[in-house]
């Protein structure tokens, strides 16, 4: 997500096209980014909603007040911040409508390189658009909240969705429509004398973590650490639902720069190697070094990455021993040992 977007979604109050909102006003900010920078005059208290743990902590340090999931009703003002995921951005816009009081304008901002126009013209359909602007590589438009009809609508085109008649999901969570083909080949080679406490590391909605649960009997416990708070929440309800007899607790945690306090016999991980739009190999590096310190001596860390990225010498470093159990056209499956 650009800098642009957020310079983009305040230039109608920069440009004295909308009025600066003042201090009385209560204003919900969704899929709210660190390093925006509110017009001289705005004057609304501002309730953010970010649910990625990384972006929640800078915002949280900022001294902004920041909850991971929309809380309270009633706001005079929504700003919505719009990305690359279809799904995601009706349901944010579906949110602020049902947060929104009546006559409450939204103000919705994205890049054009992210599809920003066609959501407009979507949304045009059957909400009165009242204006937009283009700035800064990116569009925004606006419009006041007439009832709860087009939420509704916006509700009904993007649900919340049953993978395989069994693992909750919903738009704009990684792989939300079906199982990841990694986590899938990493499923087939977790054996099952995995025993004792052990962990998921980017647990995402829980396939790993519910596969691992029916595949070992040993399990004395299972935790799952996941950085976005939705795909957790939707995977504690899976685990709980499939495993009701299974210890689990659930981790809200940014893996790569939050340290683990609990140690464990296995953990299993599916690591992401992107941040934004770019490859960044160096984030899954970081949570390989994050399970070699959190697992007990002798631990096992089962883990699938893409063929291409060089984690093997990462391996080498943080953990006494470590093998390849297979691999196919696009994905490599490595067991290490602490």
């Amino acid at each position: 997500m650009s800098s642009d977007t957020l310079k983009t979604l305040f230039h109608p109050f920069e440009a004295d096209v909308l009025p600066l909102p003042g201090k009385s006003t209560r204003a919900l900010f969704l899929g709210a980014l660190p390093g925006f920078r509110l017009p001289a005059g705005f004057g609304a208290a501002l309730h953010l909603v970010q649910g990625f743990r990384p972006d929640f902590r800078h915002l949280a340090a900022s001294a902004h007040l920041v909850a991971p999931e929309p809380e309270g009703e009633g706001y005079d003002l929504t700003l919505v911040v719009a990305g690359r995921h279809r799904g995601l951005n009706e349901t944010r816009i579906a949110e602020a409508i049902e947060r929104t009081t009546d006559d409450g304008r939204i103000v919705v901002a994205g890049g054009k390189e992210d599809g920003i126009a066609s959501l407009r013209k979507r949304l045009g359909e059957f909400v009165d658009i009242e204006g937009h602007l283009s700035k800064h590589h990116g569009q925004v438009f606006w419009f006041a909240r007439q009832g709860s009809e087009a939420a509704s609508r916006l509700r009904a085109a993007n649900p919340s969705l049953l993978v395989e008649d069994r693992y909750e999901t919903a738009p704009g969570m990684f792989s939300f429509d079906r199982v990841d083909a990694g986590s899938r080949l990493l499923g087939g080679y977790l054996p099952a004398d995995i025993k004792g406490h052990v962990a998921d590391f980017c647990a995402g909605w829980g396939y790993l973590s519910v596969t691992l649960a029916e595949r070992a009997a040993g399990l004395s416990g299972l935790d799952l650490y996941e950085a976005d708070h939705a795909s957790l929440q939707a995977a504690g309800r899976t685990l709980a639902r499939l495993m009701p007899g299974l210890p689990a607790r659930r981790f809200w945690h940014d893996l790569a720069t939050e340290a683990v306090g609990e140690r464990y016999d296995a953990i299993v991980m599916n690591p992401p190697f992107h941040q934004g739009h770019a490859a960044e190999p160096q984030l899954g590096a970081s949570i390989i070094r994050a399970a070699a310190k959190a697992l007990r001596p002798g631990g096992r860390l089962f883990m699938v990455a893409n063929r291409q990225l060089p984690y093997e010498p990462v391996l080498a470093t943080a953990f006494a021993n470590h093998v390849e159990l297979g691999r196919n056209d696009a994905f490599k499956v490595l067991l290490a040992r602490r």
